[in-house]
């Protein structure tokens, strides 16, 4: 009996994440990836538009899962300005079932810095949970991405009927 309990207590130890293990990404997460290396030019909203690479596509109306996103975040875009952002692609990882010898001018850039597979999960659930599929930016997510006192949520105050300069607090 005391072997069977040990056994099912083993076995039961052995399914629970162990200390420290990331758990799933959520959103919020993704915030701080998202700002340091999507920002630039998929810009503040997700909504795309004329970056270093080019003009990023908008991701508030991706049609792309989570799965897929992950993969684009790690892999790049061939043949667009959208840098892969995992160590090793194309080289030791395979990519869109390719490596590297095979790409040739379609080759994506690197990004100034790779991101660790946490981040890239949270940045994927970051883009799913705030971004896909929302309507137009508005001065709610302004303020959470900038900060309440932020001059650059103005824009969105005006729009919705708030003044100029006037933080959420206020």
């Amino acid at each position: 009996m005391l072997k069977l309990l040990v056994t099912a207590l083993a076995a039961g130890l052995a399914l629970a994440p162990a200390p420290g293990r990331a758990q799933a990404a959520r959103g919020d997460d993704g915030l701080p990836v998202f700002k340091k290396a999507c920002a630039g030019c998929h810009k503040w909203h997700g909504d795309g538009g004329g970056g270093y690479g080019g003009d990023a596509l908008s991701l508030r109306k991706t049609a792309l899962a989570k799965e897929q996103i992950v993969e684009v975040v790690n892999c790049g875009r061939p043949g667009t300005g959208m840098p892969l952002h995992e160590r090793g692609a194309y080289d030791a990882v395979k990519c869109y079932e390719s490596l590297r010898a095979e790409m040739g001018a379609s080759m994506p850039p690197e990004a100034a810095a790779f991101l660790r597979p946490a981040e890239v999960q949270a940045v994927a659930a970051y883009v799913v949970d705030r971004l896909k599929g929302k309507g137009e930016p508005n001065v709610e997510e302004c303020t959470a991405f900038f900060g309440g006192t932020s001059r650059a949520c103005d824009i969105y105050r005006k729009k919705e009927g708030g003044h100029a300069g006037q933080t959420a607090t206020q």
